[in-house]
């Protein structure tokens, strides 16, 4: 069964109260390990992950600025032609090298614009198609975009349970 789209307002609930659960997991990271790889069992850092979520809000900013262009979504295009997971694994490298602070200060100024664009979406926005191409309405193809297994607009968390282990594990 498919996760009903949430309306613009709930969407904007969705993914602050999710990034302000993100964030209360990494204050509980020591500082020693917001670095340390592992998380999720994987190759990726707390620094990786907010990274890796700052990346999908401006996947999403970057749709909306091609949509309004009648232009396909970049991350539409990069889907299609690399795949996820490649996908994913360009963004983390190519934040590596940024130290946490930059991190995240990115991801928060990400996320400030995200939500103010998001409120800025009309109602009847909310619900047209993106571009004349598009099949879904632009509030579906947002949240996908910034969705998760819980549904459109819970990307953040996807990655709670993992936050949570990587926290347990190192404040032993």
């Amino acid at each position: 069964m498919e996760t009903p789209l949430p309306g613009r307002d709930e969407a904007i609930r969705f993914v602050r109260s999710d990034r302000l659960r993100t964030l209360a997991f990494l204050d509980r990271v020591p500082a020693r390990a917001i670095t340390t790889t592992g998380l999720g069992g994987g190759d990726w850092s707390p620094k990786d992950m907010l990274g890796h979520l700052e990346s999908w809000e401006q996947h999403a900013l970057d749709a909306l600025d091609a949509w309004s262009l009648g232009r396909v979504a970049p991350s539409d295009h990069a889907l299609r032609t690399v795949g996820l997971d490649p996908f994913n694994l360009a963004e983390v490298a190519r934040k590596a090298r940024w130290s946490v602070a930059r991190t995240v200060d990115s991801a928060a100024a990400t996320h400030r614009r995200l939500v103010a664009a998001l409120g800025a979406i009309s109602d009847d926005a909310w619900t047209a198609r993106p571009t004349k191409r598009e099949k879904r309405s632009l509030g579906t193809h947002l949240g996908g975009i910034l969705g998760g297994p819980a549904g459109p607009f819970r990307h953040d968390v996807a990655h709670h349970p993992d936050l949570e282990a990587f926290v347990a594990a190192h404040t032993r």
